[in-house]
């Protein structure tokens, strides 16, 4: 039975491919900010042993107490894993490499595909007042990401405008209806964003037609540009939306916030 004395709680989404190099953590981190421009206040729960959204976001290697791989394994709090980011309402539950073993020790566990689940839902994240949680997955379909679909509400996809980017998406498919069906049957597709589109190739502007046809209304209007900007902006430890505000970059991901708060306030 629900606690309804507590408040309705943030929407959970995971950014999720198989497939590396797609604008995954690009489009973790940059959804946030764009939300976070929007007056929400969020949380990127990096679950990715690279930890790439963590450096994305300025937090330092050494600064990295506890972290994803403490709350999903350990009885540690959300406020000791938590972390603010030089972003005012954008805070990070930061990853380190200790995350790659996670799996292995999560398999012994009764509950393995619900550690994440319970631990977002600690009734001390009342406190943080979130409206998102983005959480930025590893990329493999692997008990980690099993971890993510199950604690989301909602999946976010990033597809790369190249060749053979829609065979790719089969599989992730197939395992959001597995987890449906065992785990977490209010997960549904947030979305499917067109990634590194580059709208003078040719081949950008098919995967874009057969992504539409394929998925309709699946696929997000906004198309996420291949943008030198987007690229930089890590290496300064910012969003492309405080490293170049008015870069193609950044204006793209400020309009997808835009497409998904709308979607929330339905």
């Amino acid at each position: 039975m629900s606690d309804l004395s507590r408040p309705m709680g943030p929407k959970i989404i995971a950014v999720a491919n198989q497939k590396g190099g797609v604008g995954k953590t690009t489009t973790a981190i940059n959804l946030a900010a764009a939300l976070v421009k929007n007056g929400c206040r969020v949380l990127v729960v990096d679950l990715d042993p690279q930890g790439n959204a963590s450096t994305g976001l300025g937090i330092e290697l050494e600064n990295r107490g506890y972290t994803t791989y403490d709350l999903i394994l350990g009885e540690v709090d959300l406020h000791e894993v938590i972390q603010t980011t030089e972003f005012e309402n954008l805070w990070i539950s930061p990853a380190t490499i200790d995350l790659s073993s996670a799996d292995i020790e999560m398999v012994t566990n009764e509950k393995r595909s619900f550690l994440l689940h319970d631990a977002l839902r600690q009734h001390a994240i009342d406190d943080f007042a979130f409206d998102f949680i983005l959480i930025d997955c590893p990329p493999s379909l692997s008990l980690l990401t099993v971890n993510a679909m199950v604690a989301a509400e909602s999946v976010l996809v990033p597809l790369q405008s190249e060749f053979f980017a829609l065979e790719g998406l089969s599989q992730l498919m197939l395992t959001v209806r597995e987890v449906r069906q065992t785990a977490n049957s209010k997960l549904r597709i947030e979305g499917v964003v067109l990634t590194m589109y580059d709208q003078r190739n040719n081949l950008s502007r098919q995967v874009e037609l057969d992504a539409r046809d394929n998925l309709g209304d699946l696929v997000f209007e906004t198309v996420i540009p291949r943008n030198v900007r987007i690229s930089e902006a890590p290496s300064f430890a910012l969003p492309v939306l405080d490293y170049d505000p008015m870069s193609k970059g950044s204006l793209a991901y400020q309009a997808l916030a835009k497409e998904v708060i709308a979607k929330k306030g339905r």
